[in-house]
């Protein structure tokens, strides 16, 4: 949930409860269970009920359907919307293809989501988080008629936010996320169609980038989360004379193994909480690297911060072991080991997103290794607050040697400084 919808219901006096987005729709820990929980506890409650309350799909099968049809003069050939509860792409399609069965009804599936028809069109990213807000789920709710979609259009994180940022730059309206997902429908339904100049076809834009301002609306954030478009072929200095004032590498080659980095501490993942919670108060820790409970592997980060959150719900308890707690490294795909990967040559040299790896998509887990070059380190934490410095033995198995901050570099370069390297 973004800081700006945190803000607005905080504005509004309500009580904020925080639910696990990994808990099933139908688990008593989704926001759909604690919700249901709570109207029988709290006194006068009311679920308005988007997901199975009828009003929703009428709503748009009286209401926004007959603007639409009034106002395009029934020459509408095509209507695209995102699908987040189904009541808007449900009650659109009723109300429309009663003046015309033959307007076709198109919608926008985030991957990860498993609302698109066919089933096979959500099988290669089932169950992936996504970024977008407000369409898609991994249920299917009451309200949604699968079937009322002519043709689904599965859409990713990073060109849904590209659209919604081209809607705002280039026509003035500022929308949110899942506008973009409907204009990346759009775009493929085009081709698909093959729409011309003349046909009239009708895209609904739901959101306002108000509850997204601290999120896609911002390059920081893109950036950290792999969201960020590369810049234009023309945006790279070609000429002698411009690539002359492209910065050097500040850190003229160096390694991580030139940094003074103090042995790790880690836990490992058997232990309980409170032994890690421990450690990290008498070293003035804030994350522990974890180890299986072999104490040979690598299989994790202990955070304080996640486990206060996992204590404070009541989802873990002191005797917890860590592995209840920490940020499960298996659970990440693959892990990039080249450092063009980041955006840098093994120099530190910039290179074109042209030469970038095209299997780099989806890969969240860089490893940083004493060979590692310090500008590579320092583009990695740009987003990140430290990195595991790791070692690989002959099995393969990785193991956790140290770990580098930022005050780490600025040490090496404030000595490297003074003495005129």
């Amino acid at each position: 949930m973004s800081a700006e919808k945190v803000a607005v219901l905080r504005a509004l006096n309500a009580t904020i409860i925080r639910t696990p987005n990994e808990a099933a729709y139908d688990s008593p820990e989704s926001h759909i269970g604690v919700a249901k929980r709570l109207e029988k506890e709290l006194p006068n409650a009311h679920i308005l009920d988007q997901y199975g309350n009828e009003n929703n799909p009428l709503a748009h099968e009286f209401g926004t359907a007959e603007e639409i049809w009034t106002q395009t003069r029934g020459q509408i050939k095509a209507i695209v919307a995102g699908a987040g509860t189904g009541g808007t792409i449900t009650g659109l399609s009723r109300g429309l293809k009663k003046h015309n069965p033959n307007v076709q009804v198109i919608s926008a599936d985030p991957h990860g989501s498993i609302l698109a028809l066919p089933a096979s069109l959500n099988e290669p990213h089932v169950n992936e988080p996504y970024k977008v807000e407000g369409i898609g789920y991994d249920f299917i709710p009451q309200v949604l008629n699968q079937e009322a979609v002519d043709r689904w259009y599965k859409t990713g994180d990073k060109e849904s936010f590209q659209f919604s940022r081209r809607l705002i730059a280039e026509e003035g309206l500022l929308v949110g996320g899942s506008s973009g997902s409907a204009i990346a429908a759009l775009e493929q339904a085009a081709k698909d169609y093959n729409f011309g100049k003349d046909d009239v076809v009708v895209v609904i834009l739901p959101d306002s980038i108000r509850s997204y301002l601290t999120k896609f609306a911002d390059d920081d954030w893109l950036a950290a989360n792999g969201l960020l478009s590369s810049p234009p072929a023309e945006a790279v200095p070609t000429s002698p004379s411009l690539q002359q004032q492209c910065p050097k590498d500040a850190f003229s080659g160096a390694k991580v193994n030139s940094l003074r980095l103090k042995p790790i501490t880690t836990v490992r993942s058997d232990f309980p909480c409170e032994n890690a919670i421990e450690i990290m108060r008498d070293r003035g820790f804030d994350q522990l690297p974890v180890l299986a409970p072999s104490g040979k592997k690598l299989v994790g980060l202990a955070t304080l911060g996640n486990i206060l959150s996992r204590l404070t719900h009541g989802r873990a308890t002191g005797k917890s072991p860590v592995s209840d707690v920490m940020f499960d490294f298996s659970r990440i795909p693959e892990v990039v080991t080249d450092p063009r990967d980041l955006g840098l040559t093994t120099g530190g040299e910039p290179i074109g997103p042209e030469t970038l790896k095209a299997q780099q998509k989806g890969r969240k887990f860089i490893e940083i290794t004493m060979d590692t070059p310090l500008s590579v380190l320092n583009r990695f934490l740009e987003w990140n607050s430290a990195a595991i410095i790791t070692e690989t033995n002959e099995q393969g198995t990785m193991r956790p040697v140290a770990v580098a901050t930022k005050v780490d570099l600025l040490t090496w370069m404030l000595h490297h400084n003074e003495n005129g390297s």
